[in-house]
């Protein structure tokens, strides 16, 4: 009987405290390989030089104060444009992405608004099993986030269906990032909003003919290249498109290896008249990862912070894989775990994704406006480890275990809106299909001496097909939302948003393969399951007292799809141990629905932005993955965990003096809590009232930057609280600093280069340490687990950019 592959021996919350259970591919446990940031791709968005989306009207009290803007303000700015159904928002400025070494992660440039925590293992945030980000407490993975208006979903390594924003579009090509600060508006496309949105914009083709260049270097032999070419206009109906190439090579800080990634974006805009346009994008990306190892509490006291994969010495791997040779100097002397279960030899990850689609953007009069988008996603990704407990036919001690993932999806969205007076009426449907399909392999590693070892980023079959698969799994889903609401100016000044949603999204399948001697099961989990909800309102009301004062209510219901996950991954029903407990479960189970409520205040003269904001979050029926027993014999069951609640306060006060000095700070609280006891087949276990996991109760950033000519210095420093590690808060880390700094000097135009740009970054500034990511594996119920990773180290990098 095999029942390794069923879950970590912990209680897992894949709602809003933490991130979804996954098992690591480089992990120090035998479970599920690690999986990569999953994939999504839904409908682009709504391009803000669109009619839909058109600019406010320059007297909107949301923006900045012309002056503000052309000395290139850093602060984090706000915007609430006059569309149907949106919020405020706030906007991560030009300015402030330029402070960031070229090819970072956009969620780390969130990280300056309040309520925002990202942490990473690397620095430019692009480790798809590192990354973690939390907004208001919810996991990514609960925020809907669009590129261009493609969803990405379940954009984390826990699931198959999602995509990483690292993947889907080059940082460089970004033209705007922007934030909801309550539950996001009803019109955007995703099955997993209930924490909020967050919308990425790609920058359109240039007018003019032209390019760029920018090269960056880095610690740990790191380098970075990109490469822009824009046509201009090629005819007189305006025609223009841009194609950029972007190659990240970053070295590890610890261990051998390197974190790989090149990426392709291409866009095309073709004006329609004068009123109406068509763009067609596209993205391609691929790449490969060796991971850093998982660390716990005991791992860091006893064996320090720098505790790295094996790799590439083989030699040493198979002699403690074999028992021929010790394992390191102690090792054996970690709490719980075993010596030989640290000192693993590799892990890592390779993906390709392909996206693209069209957008069109049409004036059907002077008052009716037709938006609609389709699109096409495709991924193929393999998560690996060294996996000794399947040792290879050929004798080698270990094989390497890889799960497989493929996924192609299809999807339109499309929407009408119309100007009757004080209102301004929209509505709309999409709709996805998702095809997606999860197996788990053995590939034979060589007798020592006899061949070159397997590659964590592969290939994995240069010594034959893979001699051992566990189970497959494959699935269809089908999506559809559609949603109508109003926006009415009641008065000068304020204005009313009331709207709601419907979806239903339906799956079906689950395995159609089980190695039973492997699995212990007789058959595994396969049925439907739908998640379905008529009326998810939303309502925001704005009010702009004067040119000063602003205050805003936000209120709003969402619902998450039920997420599709294979044996022993564990974020989803259909990865519990057997056919007969998914059955079981399925009669009770619900879908999560989220009520979040906000109410805030916006202040903004030429001197001073300030803004603060209350909050209330109550999660119903979040899914529990609760998992008890021994690491070689864990049981699954996903359980209905009732009700979580998340109380808390944002603030930020940003001054700008003088011309070019800008001083920003930001204070949050989240009171969040369980509030509801947990019975499990391994125990009852009093959660009620304990804190949520992962996520700190209090956060402070500071951001100093001054820029004076063609020079900009910039200096930041973040607080992150203390985070609980076990669900019975037995367990935490403490709370850490992490500071950045960085200078730039624009040089101008030199002959035929013009923009010339240096400049000079250095992350983590004072070398804190820190842990990044938790529950990488799950969080434990109670004590201690390897299942955190170390957050990066302090690196310098230095770039040289121009146009042409």
């Amino acid at each position: 009987m095999r029942t390794k592959h069923l879950l970590l021996s912990s209680i897992t919350l894949f709602a809003v405290e933490r991130p979804a259970l996954a098992a690591e591919a480089t992990a120090q446990h035998k479970h599920a390989p690690r999986h990569a940031q999953p994939v999504s791709a839904h409908a682009p968005a709504k391009a803000e030089s669109t009619p839909k989306t058109k600019a406010r009207p320059a007297t909107s009290h949301h923006s900045k104060p012309a002056d503000l803007e052309s000395r290139g303000t850093e602060s984090v700015s706000v915007t609430a444009r006059q569309l149907t159904g949106r919020d405020a928002e706030q906007a991560v400025t030009k300015a402030i992405m330029r402070q960031y070494v070229p090819g970072t992660s956009p969620y780390k440039m969130l990280d300056r608004m309040p309520g925002v925590s990202f942490s990473s293992t690397d620095p430019f945030g692009i480790d798809s099993f590192g990354a973690n980000l939390y907004v208001r407490g919810f996991f990514m993975n609960q925020m809907g986030v669009t590129v261009d208006g493609v969803p990405l979903n379940d954009q984390t390594y826990q699931s198959v269906s999602g995509m990483s924003l690292a993947s889907s579009i080059i940082p460089d090509d970004i033209q705007s990032m922007r934030m909801s600060q309550g539950a996001g508006s009803v019109e955007l496309p995703s099955t997993n909003t209930l924490g909020g949105t967050i919308q990425i914009g790609s920058s359109d083709p240039s007018e003019k003919r032209g390019g760029k260049i920018s090269q960056s270097f880095g610690s740990y032999n790191s380098y970075r290249t990109y490469v822009r070419l824009d046509s201009g206009k090629l005819n007189d109906t305006g025609t223009r498109f841009y194609t950029s190439y972007a190659r990240t090579d970053e070295g590890m800080w610890m261990g051998r290896g390197d974190q790989f990634m090149q990426q392709v974006d291409a866009k095309l805009v073709q004006p329609i008249g004068h009123r109406s346009r068509m763009s067609a994008f596209f993205n391609w990306s691929s790449l490969a990862q060796w991971n850093y190892p998982d660390t716990s509490i005991g791992i860091l006291k006893n064996l320090g912070w720098r505790t790295p994969h094996l790799y590439p010495n083989y030699a040493q791997a198979y002699g403690i894989a074999n028992g021929t040779l010790p394992v390191p100097p102690g090792y054996n002397n970690v709490p719980g775990i075993n010596g030989a279960d640290i000192a693993m030899y590799d892990g890592g990850q390779s993906e390709i994704n392909f996206m693209g689609g069209l957008h069109f953007d049409l004036a059907l009069t002077d008052r009716l406006t037709w938006n609609t988008t389709v699109y096409g996603h495709s991924q193929t990704g393999y998560y690996s480890y060294t996996d000794s407990e399947d040792p290879s036919p050929n004798g080698a001690p270990f094989s390497e275990e890889v799960w497989q993932n493929r996924q192609e999806r299809y999807g339109i969205d499309t929407s009408l809106r119309y100007k009757w007076g004080r209102h301004t009426i929209e509505g709309g449907v999409w709709y996805e299909n998702n095809n997606q399909q999860a197996g788990l392999f053995n590939y034979q590693q060589p007798v020592l001496g006899e061949g070159a070892p397997l590659k964590a980023v592969g290939p994995y079959d240069v010594y034959g097909k893979a001699f051992l698969q566990g189970y497959n799994f494959q699935w269809t889903t089908n999506v559809m939302q559609f949603h109508l609401q109003d926006s009415i100016q009641l008065t000068p000044g304020l204005v009313l948003h009331a709207g709601f949603k419907s979806m239903v999204a339906t799956t079906a399948g689950g395995a159609n393969y089980n190695n039973a001697d492997w699995t212990g099961a007789d058959a595994l989990p396969n049925g439907s399951l739908t998640a379905s909800q008529a009326f998810l309102p939303h309502i925001n009301l704005d009010w702009h007292l004067n040119d000063h004062h602003e205050f805003y209510v936000d209120v709003a219901e969402n619902m998450r799809a039920y997420e599709v996950s294979a044996y022993g991954v564990a974020n989803s029903i259909y990865s519990v141990q057997d056919q007969a407990t998914f059955q079981a479960q399925k009669k009770a189970l619900e879908p999560s629905k989220a009520w979040v409520y906000l109410g805030g205040y916006r202040y903004t003269s030429r001197y001073l932005q300030a803004n603060a904001t209350v909050y209330h979050a109550s999660l119903i029926h979040p899914l529990l993955a609760a998992a008890v027993g021994s690491l070689t014999n864990p049981v699954s069951q996903v359980i209905d965990f009732g009700h979580i609640s998340m109380t808390g306060a944002n603030g930020a006060i940003t001054l700008t003096p003088i011309p070019g000095l800008n001083f920003t700070n930001t204070l949050s609280y989240n009171k969040g809590t369980y509030d509801r006891n947990v019975d499990t087949v391994g125990g009852y276990y009093a959660l009620s009232g304990k804190n949520i996991v992962n996520y700190p109760a209090w956060m402070y950033k500071t951001a100093l930057s001054y820029t004076w000519k063609g020079a900009t210095a910039h200096f930041d420093a973040n607080y992150f609280g203390r985070r609980y590690y076990s669900f019975m808060n037995d367990t935490s880390v403490a709370g850490y600093w992490v500071a950045n700094a960085g200078l730039e000097y624009r040089f101008g135009d030199l002959s035929v280069l013009k923009n010339v740009t240096a400049s000079f970054n250095v992350y983590n500034l004072f070398n804190n340490k820190y842990i990044a990511m938790m529950g990488q594996n799950d969080n434990p119920a109670v004590g201690d687990y390897q299942s955190m990773e170390r957050g990066a180290v302090r690196e310098f990098f230095g770039t040289v950019s121009t146009s042409f």
